[in-house]
Protein backbone atom coordinates (compact mmCIF):
# COMPACT_ATOMS: atom_id res chain seq x y z
CA UNK A 1 0.00 0.00 0.00
CA UNK A 2 1.28 3.64 -1.12
CA UNK A 3 1.52 5.64 1.92
CA UNK A 4 0.45 9.38 2.10
CA UNK A 5 3.02 11.92 0.87
CA UNK A 6 5.42 12.79 3.55
CA UNK A 7 4.45 10.13 5.88
CA UNK A 8 7.16 9.03 8.54
CA UNK A 9 9.02 5.82 8.02
CA UNK A 10 7.77 3.56 10.38
CA UNK A 11 10.15 0.91 11.13
CA UNK A 12 9.80 -3.10 10.85
CA UNK A 13 8.37 -4.24 14.08
CA UNK A 14 10.20 -5.79 16.67
CA UNK A 15 10.17 -6.61 19.97
CA UNK A 16 11.86 -4.88 23.06
CA UNK A 17 13.53 -7.10 25.92
CA UNK A 18 14.97 -3.89 28.67
CA UNK A 19 16.51 -5.75 31.82
CA UNK A 20 16.44 -2.61 34.42
CA UNK A 21 18.69 -2.71 37.69
CA UNK A 22 18.42 -0.72 40.42
CA UNK A 23 21.23 2.00 39.52
CA UNK A 24 24.17 3.60 39.83
CA UNK A 25 26.55 7.17 40.29
CA UNK A 26 27.92 8.35 37.12
CA UNK A 27 31.25 8.82 38.93
CA UNK A 28 32.50 8.78 42.64
CA UNK A 29 32.51 12.31 42.73
CA UNK A 30 30.55 14.50 44.98
CA UNK A 31 28.29 15.96 42.71
CA UNK A 32 27.33 12.98 40.99
CA UNK A 33 26.73 10.83 43.78
CA UNK A 34 24.74 13.42 45.12
CA UNK A 35 22.71 13.44 42.00
CA UNK A 36 22.10 9.84 42.60
CA UNK A 37 21.45 9.70 45.75
CA UNK A 38 18.56 12.70 45.39
CA UNK A 39 16.83 10.52 42.90
CA UNK A 40 16.76 7.60 44.83
CA UNK A 41 15.64 9.20 48.14
CA UNK A 42 12.83 11.53 46.39
CA UNK A 43 11.10 8.22 45.22
CA UNK A 44 7.83 7.93 47.05
CA UNK A 45 7.95 3.95 47.03
CA UNK A 46 11.55 4.27 48.65
CA UNK A 47 10.79 6.49 51.35
CA UNK A 48 6.96 6.77 52.84
CA UNK A 49 7.11 9.84 54.86
CA UNK A 50 4.96 13.59 54.51
CA UNK A 51 6.72 14.26 51.46
CA UNK A 52 7.37 18.44 52.44
CA UNK A 53 8.88 17.26 56.01
CA UNK A 54 11.13 14.37 54.02
CA UNK A 55 12.48 16.67 51.46
CA UNK A 56 13.41 19.44 54.05
CA UNK A 57 15.81 16.63 55.47
CA UNK A 58 16.89 15.37 52.24
CA UNK A 59 17.83 18.47 50.91
CA UNK A 60 19.29 20.26 54.26
CA UNK A 61 20.26 17.03 55.85
CA UNK A 62 20.95 14.35 54.16
CA UNK A 63 22.57 15.40 50.98
CA UNK A 64 24.43 17.90 52.47
CA UNK A 65 26.74 14.88 54.88
CA UNK A 66 25.65 11.54 53.21
CA UNK A 67 27.35 12.16 49.64
CA UNK A 68 31.11 12.20 51.35
CA UNK A 69 30.45 8.89 53.15
CA UNK A 70 28.61 7.26 49.89
CA UNK A 71 31.35 8.21 47.59
CA UNK A 72 33.85 6.55 49.71
CA UNK A 73 32.14 3.12 50.14
CA UNK A 74 31.92 3.51 45.79
CA UNK A 75 35.64 4.09 45.73
CA UNK A 76 36.37 1.08 47.52
CA UNK A 77 35.00 -0.70 44.65
CA UNK A 78 35.07 1.39 41.55
CA UNK A 79 36.55 -0.04 38.67
CA UNK A 80 39.06 1.94 37.54
CA UNK A 81 39.84 0.52 34.32
CA UNK A 82 36.55 0.75 33.04
CA UNK A 83 35.72 3.45 34.82
CA UNK A 84 32.19 2.55 36.15
CA UNK A 85 30.93 0.71 39.01
CA UNK A 86 30.70 -2.88 38.99
CA UNK A 87 26.85 -2.80 39.08
CA UNK A 88 26.96 -1.54 35.27
CA UNK A 89 29.45 -3.58 34.60
CA UNK A 90 27.94 -6.64 35.25
CA UNK A 91 24.39 -5.62 34.31
CA UNK A 92 26.21 -4.58 30.63
CA UNK A 93 27.73 -7.75 30.70
CA UNK A 94 24.20 -9.49 31.11
CA UNK A 95 22.88 -7.76 28.47
CA UNK A 96 25.44 -8.57 25.75
CA UNK A 97 25.36 -12.17 26.84
CA UNK A 98 21.61 -12.40 26.51
CA UNK A 99 21.90 -9.85 23.08
CA UNK A 100 24.36 -13.29 22.00
CA UNK A 101 21.24 -15.63 23.47
CA UNK A 102 18.50 -14.19 21.31
CA UNK A 103 20.16 -12.98 17.96
CA UNK A 104 17.40 -11.99 15.79
CA UNK A 105 16.87 -8.88 13.48
CA UNK A 106 13.43 -8.66 15.18
CA UNK A 107 14.12 -8.13 19.05
CA UNK A 108 15.83 -5.69 21.11
CA UNK A 109 17.50 -5.87 24.25
CA UNK A 110 18.69 -3.41 26.72
CA UNK A 111 19.40 -2.60 29.94
CA UNK A 112 18.16 0.64 31.99
CA UNK A 113 18.58 2.01 35.72
CA UNK A 114 16.01 2.49 38.18
CA UNK A 115 17.98 5.50 39.37
CA UNK A 116 20.93 7.46 37.17
CA UNK A 117 21.88 6.87 33.41
CA UNK A 118 20.41 5.32 31.51
CA UNK A 119 17.17 6.01 32.54
CA UNK A 120 13.89 3.98 31.94
CA UNK A 121 11.85 6.84 30.06
CA UNK A 122 15.46 7.10 27.53
CA UNK A 123 15.25 3.51 27.38
CA UNK A 124 11.95 3.03 25.72
CA UNK A 125 11.82 5.91 23.34
CA UNK A 126 15.03 4.76 21.67
CA UNK A 127 12.65 1.53 21.47
CA UNK A 128 10.24 2.66 20.77
CA UNK A 129 11.67 4.46 17.76
CA UNK A 130 13.58 1.59 16.24
CA UNK A 131 10.39 -0.40 15.94
CA UNK A 132 9.91 -2.24 19.01
CA UNK A 133 5.71 -2.58 19.05
CA UNK A 134 6.09 -5.00 22.15
CA UNK A 135 8.08 -4.10 25.27
CA UNK A 136 9.09 -7.19 27.83
CA UNK A 137 10.72 -5.52 31.03
CA UNK A 138 12.55 -7.62 33.45
CA UNK A 139 13.42 -6.01 36.48
CA UNK A 140 16.42 -7.66 37.95
CA UNK A 141 14.92 -7.79 41.75
CA UNK A 142 14.17 -11.77 42.40
CA UNK A 143 11.95 -10.83 45.35
CA UNK A 144 9.40 -8.67 44.97
CA UNK A 145 9.24 -5.05 47.06
CA UNK A 146 7.33 -2.07 46.64
CA UNK A 147 10.73 -0.13 46.91
CA UNK A 148 12.15 -1.95 44.05
CA UNK A 149 9.61 -4.12 41.40
CA UNK A 150 6.61 -1.74 42.15
CA UNK A 151 8.87 1.23 41.42
CA UNK A 152 10.07 -0.20 38.29
CA UNK A 153 6.92 -0.48 36.84
CA UNK A 154 6.01 3.37 37.95
CA UNK A 155 8.65 4.58 36.16
CA UNK A 156 7.95 2.41 32.87
CA UNK A 157 4.22 3.15 33.38
CA UNK A 158 5.32 7.10 33.68
CA UNK A 159 7.13 6.71 30.48
CA UNK A 160 4.17 4.83 28.87
CA UNK A 161 1.81 7.86 29.87
CA UNK A 162 4.28 10.33 27.35
CA UNK A 163 4.26 8.32 24.33
CA UNK A 164 1.61 9.30 21.44
CA UNK A 165 2.12 5.37 20.20
CA UNK A 166 2.21 3.11 22.48
CA UNK A 167 4.00 -0.11 22.65
CA UNK A 168 2.56 -3.12 24.27
CA UNK A 169 3.81 -3.77 28.02
CA UNK A 170 4.80 -7.09 29.73
CA UNK A 171 6.57 -7.11 32.99
CA UNK A 172 7.84 -10.34 34.25
CA UNK A 173 7.17 -10.96 37.53
CA UNK A 174 9.06 -11.71 40.58
CA UNK A 175 11.22 -15.12 40.45
CA UNK A 176 12.38 -16.16 44.07
CA UNK A 177 11.65 -19.63 43.98
CA UNK A 178 12.16 -19.88 39.95
CA UNK A 179 13.83 -23.63 39.93
CA UNK A 180 16.58 -22.32 37.66
CA UNK A 181 17.18 -19.50 40.18
CA UNK A 182 17.49 -21.74 42.73
CA UNK A 183 20.32 -23.88 40.92
CA UNK A 184 22.17 -21.49 39.87
CA UNK A 185 22.40 -20.15 43.53
CA UNK A 186 22.94 -23.73 44.52
CA UNK A 187 25.76 -24.49 42.31
CA UNK A 188 27.73 -20.96 42.97
CA UNK A 189 27.17 -22.15 46.63
CA UNK A 190 28.75 -25.84 45.77
CA UNK A 191 31.50 -23.98 43.42
CA UNK A 192 32.88 -21.75 46.35
CA UNK A 193 32.93 -24.69 48.95
CA UNK A 194 34.77 -26.65 46.50
CA UNK A 195 37.47 -23.67 46.36
CA UNK A 196 38.04 -23.02 50.50
CA UNK A 197 39.97 -25.63 52.70
CA UNK A 198 37.96 -24.59 55.55
CA UNK A 199 34.37 -26.37 56.86
CA UNK A 200 32.02 -23.41 57.22
CA UNK A 201 29.99 -23.41 60.20
CA UNK A 202 26.72 -21.43 58.64
CA UNK A 203 25.56 -19.76 55.94
CA UNK A 204 24.69 -16.35 55.89
CA UNK A 205 22.30 -15.58 53.38
CA UNK A 206 21.95 -11.50 53.63
CA UNK A 207 19.17 -9.50 51.55
CA UNK A 208 18.51 -5.76 51.63
CA UNK A 209 16.05 -4.70 54.28
CA UNK A 210 13.35 -2.76 54.16
CA UNK A 211 11.41 -1.04 57.20
CA UNK A 212 9.64 -3.39 59.91
CA UNK A 213 6.35 -1.31 59.00
CA UNK A 214 6.41 -1.72 54.93
CA UNK A 215 6.01 -5.44 55.99
CA UNK A 216 3.31 -5.01 58.17
CA UNK A 217 1.74 -2.78 55.77
CA UNK A 218 1.51 -5.81 53.93
CA UNK A 219 4.68 -6.09 51.43
CA UNK A 220 5.59 -9.34 51.19
CA UNK A 221 9.31 -8.96 50.71
CA UNK A 222 10.05 -10.81 53.57
CA UNK A 223 8.09 -14.15 52.91
CA UNK A 224 9.66 -14.34 49.46
CA UNK A 225 13.37 -14.03 50.98
CA UNK A 226 12.59 -16.94 53.56
CA UNK A 227 11.31 -18.91 50.42
CA UNK A 228 14.35 -18.29 48.76
CA UNK A 229 16.39 -19.31 51.07
CA UNK A 230 14.46 -22.54 52.44
CA UNK A 231 14.09 -23.60 48.82
CA UNK A 232 18.22 -22.98 48.46
CA UNK A 233 19.13 -24.93 51.48
CA UNK A 234 16.61 -27.95 50.88
CA UNK A 235 18.68 -28.06 46.82
CA UNK A 236 22.12 -27.37 49.31
CA UNK A 237 21.19 -31.28 50.84
CA UNK A 238 24.28 -30.49 53.19
CA UNK A 239 25.03 -30.06 56.84
CA UNK A 240 25.24 -26.37 57.04
CA UNK A 241 22.63 -24.45 58.87
CA UNK A 242 21.79 -21.41 56.50
CA UNK A 243 20.30 -18.13 58.05
CA UNK A 244 18.70 -15.13 56.66
CA UNK A 245 19.42 -11.65 57.39
CA UNK A 246 18.65 -8.46 56.64
CA UNK A 247 21.26 -5.72 55.76
CA UNK A 248 21.85 -2.21 54.54
CA UNK A 249 19.30 -0.48 56.90
CA UNK A 250 18.97 3.04 56.62
CA UNK A 251 17.49 5.99 59.73
CA UNK A 252 16.41 5.45 62.90
CA UNK A 253 13.25 3.20 62.10
CA UNK A 254 13.34 -0.46 62.63
CA UNK A 255 13.94 -2.68 59.59
CA UNK A 256 13.49 -6.51 58.98
CA UNK A 257 15.49 -8.22 61.67
CA UNK A 258 18.07 -9.72 62.49
CA UNK A 259 20.33 -7.37 60.93
CA UNK A 260 23.25 -8.81 59.01
CA UNK A 261 25.81 -6.34 60.51
CA UNK A 262 24.52 -7.26 64.16
CA UNK A 263 24.93 -10.91 62.99
CA UNK A 264 28.20 -11.07 61.87
CA UNK A 265 29.19 -9.19 65.43
CA UNK A 266 27.66 -12.26 67.67
CA UNK A 267 28.06 -15.32 65.31
CA UNK A 268 31.76 -15.32 66.19
CA UNK A 269 30.54 -15.68 69.89
CA UNK A 270 28.43 -18.34 69.59
CA UNK A 271 31.27 -20.62 67.96
CA UNK A 272 30.48 -19.86 64.17
CA UNK A 273 33.82 -18.20 63.65
CA UNK A 274 33.60 -19.79 59.95
CA UNK A 275 31.02 -18.19 58.13
CA UNK A 276 29.62 -18.08 54.11
CA UNK A 277 27.91 -15.38 53.21
CA UNK A 278 25.78 -15.07 49.89
CA UNK A 279 23.25 -12.21 48.65
CA UNK A 280 20.47 -14.29 46.96
CA UNK A 281 18.83 -10.86 46.26
CA UNK A 282 21.09 -8.62 44.22
CA UNK A 283 21.42 -10.02 40.71
CA UNK A 284 24.88 -8.36 39.89
CA UNK A 285 27.65 -7.59 42.88
CA UNK A 286 27.52 -4.11 43.93
CA UNK A 287 28.34 -1.60 46.67
CA UNK A 288 26.44 -3.59 48.62
CA UNK A 289 27.60 -7.02 48.16
CA UNK A 290 31.27 -5.78 47.59
CA UNK A 291 31.79 -2.95 50.24
CA UNK A 292 29.57 -3.55 52.93
CA UNK A 293 29.52 -7.36 53.45
CA UNK A 294 33.33 -8.34 51.79
CA UNK A 295 34.81 -5.20 53.79
CA UNK A 296 32.90 -3.74 56.31
CA UNK A 297 30.90 -7.28 57.44
CA UNK A 298 34.14 -8.96 57.33
CA UNK A 299 36.04 -6.31 58.87
CA UNK A 300 33.31 -6.48 61.64
CA UNK A 301 33.29 -10.38 61.41
CA UNK A 302 36.78 -10.61 62.51
CA UNK A 303 37.04 -7.88 65.02
CA UNK A 304 34.96 -9.94 66.78
CA UNK A 305 36.72 -13.38 66.90
CA UNK A 306 35.77 -14.51 63.48
CA UNK A 307 37.66 -16.83 61.64
CA UNK A 308 37.30 -17.68 58.16
CA UNK A 309 34.92 -15.40 56.54
CA UNK A 310 33.96 -15.96 52.32
CA UNK A 311 31.91 -14.01 50.34
CA UNK A 312 30.10 -16.32 47.38
CA UNK A 313 29.62 -13.56 44.21
CA UNK A 314 26.44 -12.76 42.97
CA UNK A 315 25.31 -14.53 39.62
CA UNK A 316 26.74 -11.82 37.82
CA UNK A 317 26.73 -12.67 34.20
CA UNK A 318 27.67 -16.46 35.15
CA UNK A 319 25.76 -18.45 32.04
CA UNK A 320 23.48 -20.27 34.70
CA UNK A 321 22.24 -16.68 35.60
CA UNK A 322 21.68 -15.74 31.49
CA UNK A 323 19.83 -19.10 31.22
CA UNK A 324 17.42 -18.03 33.94
CA UNK A 325 16.96 -14.33 31.95
CA UNK A 326 16.76 -16.62 28.64
CA UNK A 327 14.03 -18.55 30.37
CA UNK A 328 12.04 -15.52 31.72
CA UNK A 329 11.83 -13.39 28.74
CA UNK A 330 11.21 -16.15 26.18
CA UNK A 331 8.02 -17.22 27.96
CA UNK A 332 6.89 -13.77 26.82
CA UNK A 333 8.13 -13.05 23.16
CA UNK A 334 5.15 -13.96 21.18
CA UNK A 335 6.58 -15.36 18.15
CA UNK A 336 8.74 -18.16 20.86
CA UNK A 337 5.06 -18.56 21.96
CA UNK A 338 3.44 -18.95 18.98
Amino acid sequence: MNQPNKHPIIPKEKTGILLINLGTPDSTGWWDIRRYLKEFLSDRRVIELNPILWQFILNFFILTFRPSKTAKAYKEIWMEEENMSPLRYFTQMQTLKLQKRIEKETIEIDYAMRYGNPGIKERMNEMREKGCQNIIILPLYPQYAAATTASVCDEVYRSLMQMRWQPSLQIIPHYESNQIYIKALKKSVIKTLKKIKWKPDIIVASYHGIPQKYFEKGDPYHCYCQKTSRLLEESLKIKIPLITTFQSRFGPDEWLQPYTDKTFETLPAEGKKNILVICPGFASDCVETLEEISIQGKESFMENGGKNFQMIPCLNFDEDHIDLFEHLVKKYIINERA
